[in-house]
């Protein structure tokens, strides 16, 4: 398996218009963990199983079952934040916006903005808010996705960045003539 070094190594090597030490494909967020240690871990035990009988439903198309078994988990620990996040994946599949954006926001609340869970509610509300043309919101939500470690968040606050856009678009064009000065001249 290949180092973080490796990476960045060959990320240099094949994509040299790169900045260096952006490795695409590194993915921090993997490696992410909640904090569940304040929580009773007989509850913690129910609530994780709850949890994965909901995605399991959700995954099968039974939207109302998943809701039901997500609800039921917040009921049990409701200041844990990975069932408020869960439910709101189903209630944003179901159509019910509003209502998915509240469960994030009480996902990012209860995580302290830090973990999984927050990284994952982050994202999904930097979605629904760019959905909704709030790019503001949706670039703030994504920066905070990628300082946990997302790289789609980073590359969704990238592309939401107007004078990002502008510099890769200015600096694709001097690449562009670097490598084919003769085009410049016939244009």
């Amino acid at each position: 398996m290949a180092t973080t070094h490796d990476r960045a190594v060959l990320q240099a090597i094949f994509n040299p218009t790169t900045p260096i030490g952006d490795i695409p494909g590194l993915n921090q967020e993997e490696e992410l963990i909640d904090d569940d240690s304040g929580f009773d871990t007989e509850l913690l035990r129910q609530v994780k199983e709850l949890e994965m009988r909901g995605v399991s439903a959700a995954e099968a198309g039974d939207l109302q079952a998943a809701l039901q078994l997500f609800s039921q988990a917040i009921r049990i620990l409701p200041l844990r934040a990975s069932a408020f996040n869960n439910r709101a994946q189903a209630l944003r599949l179901q159509g019910n916006t509003a209502e998915a954006l509240a469960d994030l926001d009480q996902a990012v609340f209860l995580s302290s903005g830090a973990g999984r869970t927050a990284c994952q509610a982050l994202v999904q509300r930097g979605l629904l808010r760019r959905l909704a043309d709030q790019s503001d919101e949706a670039r703030a939500d994504f920066e905070k996705a990628a300082a946990l470690g997302s790289e789609f968040a980073r590359q969704q606050a990238v592309a939401l960045n107007p004078y990002a856009a502008l510099c890769n678009k200015m600096l694709s064009e001097v690449i562009n003539k670097l490598r084919n000065p003769d085009v410049s001249k016939i244009l």
